[in-house]
């Protein structure tokens, strides 16, 4: 079998704030295959968007780094490449070429001062040398095929004269543009409306079936992990509490911190059965805890009913619940 397009072992990403190294990810292990489409999902803060930038590169400087690790890369070549141990330079090379990365926002990820052509043309001529003519024709190309009518008057617009939608096609397609064997999508569909969500979630499935690229899915919406991932990661306080095939995982989780987001999930006609029934909506009690004072054992212990004095002991290892699906809880039998 061809070695996993990205493979990441205990991996450990920190920042040093008030001169204390705070750990926003550890422990993680991860894998995503050719083809393959794998969600990391969790609440905000935990961990998801440090992830996707340790692996591209793009920590803070002067405060984060990878403290352990590591994060090889298949590329186009066929080679793997160890990316925790690259110099800036070389990683300049991968970022862009062998990594696309779509961003939340591309009002915020797009240069307001260049046209989008321009924008998709760049890492065109960097990474694959090839002429202002030719990369800006490819532009043009990628344009349509992210489904931008008229593509080439597109092509020659500013970011603020297109709409979310188009501009966040505009994104997948700079993204795209040198046929990465990895794409990093960090919640690409936050900001727009359930009509063009579906539109991009069916786009990237598309494009993916052509390229057979990997894609690292982050996002913090349940409804999108089971439209388009074939695997799930789900994070909490910088670790993965659970891990699995999408249809396990969510027809019978395996942690508390699973469980409690799938019944937290808004169905059409509960919020008036439950007033019916004068019951709240179900929520997971308590807050996430600050990276720097988390708890001794499990970071969840302090929000689980099922919590007894060993989960508070020792941060739990990652269970074998059976041969596809991992559970970081000392009671994953009794759910």
């Amino acid at each position: 079998m061809d070695a996993p397009i990205l493979s990441i072992s205990g991996l450990r990403a920190v920042f040093r704030i008030a001169g204390r190294d705070i750990a926003a990810v550890q422990d993680l292990d991860l894998t995503i295959g050719s083809g393959e489409t794998v969600a990391l999902v969790g609440e905000s803060g935990s961990g998801k968007s440090v992830t996707s930038l340790s692996i591209i590169g793009l920590l803070p400087k002067k405060i984060g780094h990878i403290a352990e690790g590591s994060i090889a890369l298949r590329r186009r070549d066929g080679t793997v490449t160890e990316l925790t141990g690259l110099d800036p330079e070389s990683l300049r090379k991968v970022r862009g070429n062998d990594i696309g990365m779509v961003f939340q926002e591309p009002m915020t990820s797009l240069n307001p001062v260049y046209t989008i052509g321009e924008q998709i043309a760049e890492p065109i001529r960097i990474h694959l040398g090839k002429s202002h003519r030719n990369a800006a024709a490819d532009a043009v190309r990628l344009l349509a095929q992210v489904g931008i009518p008229d593509p080439d008057r597109r092509a020659r617009q500013y970011p603020h004269e297109l709409s979310g939608g188009m501009r966040q096609r505009a994104t997948i397609a700079m993204a795209l543009s040198c046929n990465p064997t990895l794409l990093i999508a960090d919640e690409p569909t936050t900001a727009l409306d359930v009509t063009i969500q579906a539109q991009i979630l069916d786009l990237l499935a598309e494009l993916q079936a052509q390229r057979g690229m990997g894609i690292l899915f982050v996002t913090h919406n349940l409804g999108v992990v089971a439209e388009i991932a074939d695997r799930v990661a789900v994070m909490y306080a910088g670790r993965i509490v659970e891990s699995g095939p999408v249809s396990e995982v969510f027809t019978r989780p395996r942690h508390p911190y699973t469980a409690g987001l799938m019944r937290s999930v808004p169905r059409l006609g509960q919020a008036t059965s439950l007033k019916a029934a004068g019951t709240p909506l179900p929520t997971i009690a308590g807050n996430v805890p600050s990276l720097a004072l988390l708890p001794k054992g499990c970071s969840f212990a302090p929000r689980c009913a099922m919590a007894v004095d060993a989960c508070r002991a020792a941060v739990p290892p990652l269970f074998a619940a059976t041969s596809t699906q991992h559970s970081r809880c000392l009671r994953w039998k009794d759910l």
